[in-house]
């Protein structure tokens, strides 16, 4: 009998706090270009979501999760609606790379426009979603915020970055640096178990 091989703990954590460290040196330089001081900023760094989402999964989710949390601490705009932030930025992540195997149910690609239309398609509903929950959230601590700037802000940095800076690097992460997917690298990981001779 065969099983599936699993990732060693010190490396996850060791991927999980790159991850992190990724996150801090592109979200940091950009928070003063604040929108809503305290709630909301222009965030270039979103565009890494649906990298780690579909590179990385789950490790990925809860590294921007905790990066953007970090961030907000580091720059001293830290509210109580930043649980609804957390929460939602993971599921964001969570999201991109579910809903792309539920849609095209291959490994991630955007080599044709089927595929490039799908993860438009896939980034506006994961934002939809986000930009939900943290208005929410916001609204719910701060009543009298701009609620109209508010989202109008999250769904664009949502939305934007993700798709005129996150896809293209995702083609040159995959095309010159020849990077897999979560997907894919799963795939090879069963096929060479079940390839392995049974334990007896």
């Amino acid at each position: 009998m065969t099983q599936t091989q699993k990732t060693p703990l010190g490396r996850k954590i060791g991927r999980f706090l790159f991850l992190v460290l990724i996150h801090m040196l592109l979200s940091l330089p950009f928070k003063v270009m604040i929108m809503i001081p305290g709630f909301t900023d222009i965030r270039p760094v979103t565009c890494l979501q649906p990298i780690f989402g579909l590179f990385f999964g789950q490790t990925g989710a809860l590294a921007f999760a905790v990066g953007n949390l970090i961030s907000d601490v580091l720059s001293d705009s830290l509210q109580w609606s930043c649980i609804a932030g957390f929460i939602a930025n993971y599921l964001y992540v969570v999201m991109v790379y579910k809903l792309w195997h539920m849609i095209r149910k291959k490994a991630f690609s955007l080599r044709d426009s089927h595929d490039f239309l799908a993860y438009i398609a896939i980034i506006l509903i994961s934002a939809v979603v986000l930009t939900v929950m943290i208005s929410f959230g916001v609204y719910a601590v701060q009543p009298e915020v701009d609620l109209v700037t508010l989202i109008g802000t999250i769904f664009c940095n949502n939305t934007i970055f993700p798709i005129i800076l996150g896809a293209p690097i995702m083609i040159i992460m995959q095309e010159e640096f020849h990077l897999l997917d979560l997907w894919t690298r799963r795939k090879k990981e069963e096929s060479a178990d079940g390839d392995s001779p049974a334990e007896k």
